[in-house]
């Protein structure tokens, strides 16, 4: 499948992109709020699962009103456990390191900045998770599931489309990468999408993307390590990465890695 290979449902706020691969349909929610969130459904036979949460109010409503007529028997709630108004009765999954990290981790201090930052329009309500998982093969609504865990939370591999979701890639943006040895892990976990031959890799923060793309964060993130090992401090670091990459979205995330590798 290739990743511009789509019709869009361009709703009020948002955008909707169905990927169709006969008997299965990826619809990827492309919510234009202010953190460029991506939410992706999976529809088979006229039930779906959902992967992530919008957390803004206005695409919460707009994607409950997408939602009205499929039958929705579960969201996958790994990085993004913000946002409870979306689909209140329908049943959350997750594994116990992302319920930990929602609530006490690095996912709450994300979630209580962007309370501050973006005030009323923000759900910062966390979603209750009814169904706790194991790494390993989950079964949703008549869908196959691969959950792999990962230091904050879960990935996810969805066979039936050759795909696999995890937290960011971007490969024409910045990420948030906490020092060398995260680049590292992110690289490795990269290399391994290619080496599994993944058609489409989601992200919670970007369209589909696919395997050149994973190459081109790979280099990225290679070159970040070594300019950080050339220069003496964080603003050095933000100055020489933006020279080379002038044209790269997500500043703040450039500014979050640069604490990192300078703290």
């Amino acid at each position: 499948m290739n990743k511009n290979t789509f019709t869009t449902v361009k709703l009020a706020k948002g955008e909707m992109n169905v990927y169709d691969f006969g008997s299965i349909k990826l619809h990827a929610y492309k919510t234009n709020d202010f953190i460029d969130d991506e939410v992706f459904i999976i529809t088979k036979n006229g039930r779906a699962v959902v992967i992530e949460s919008p957390c803004f109010f206005d695409n919460i409503k707009e994607l409950n009103e997408y939602l009205e007529n499929i039958e929705v028997e579960g969201i996958l709630v790994a990085y993004h456990g913000a946002g409870a108004a979306f689909l209140p009765g329908v049943p959350k999954f997750a594994t116990q390191n992302a319920v930990d990290y929602s609530r006490n981790g690095g996912g709450k201090s994300l979630i209580d900045n962007f309370a501050v930052t973006f005030g009323e329009s923000f759900d910062s309500s966390v979603h209750e998770i009814t169904n706790v998982i194991e790494p390993g093969k989950v079964t949703i609504g008549g869908i196959d599931f691969i959950i792999k865990k990962t230091d904050e939370a879960f990935d996810v591999e969805i066979p039936e489309i050759n795909g696999v979701y995890t937290h960011m890639l971007g490969h024409d943006c910045h990420s948030i990468v906490a020092g060398a040895d995260h680049a590292d892990a992110m690289i490795a976990q990269l290399r391994g999408y290619i080496e599994k031959g993944c058609e489409l890799i989601l992200t919670s923060h970007y369209t589909p993307e696919d395997l050149k793309d994973a190459q081109t964060k790979i280099e990225y993130l290679e070159n970040l390590k070594k300019i950080a090992a050339g220069v003496g401090n964080a603003d050095e670091f933000k100055a020489e990465v933006g020279k080379q990459y002038p044209c790269y979205s997500g500043q703040n995330y450039l500014d979050m890695t640069a604490g990192f590798f300078f703290n």
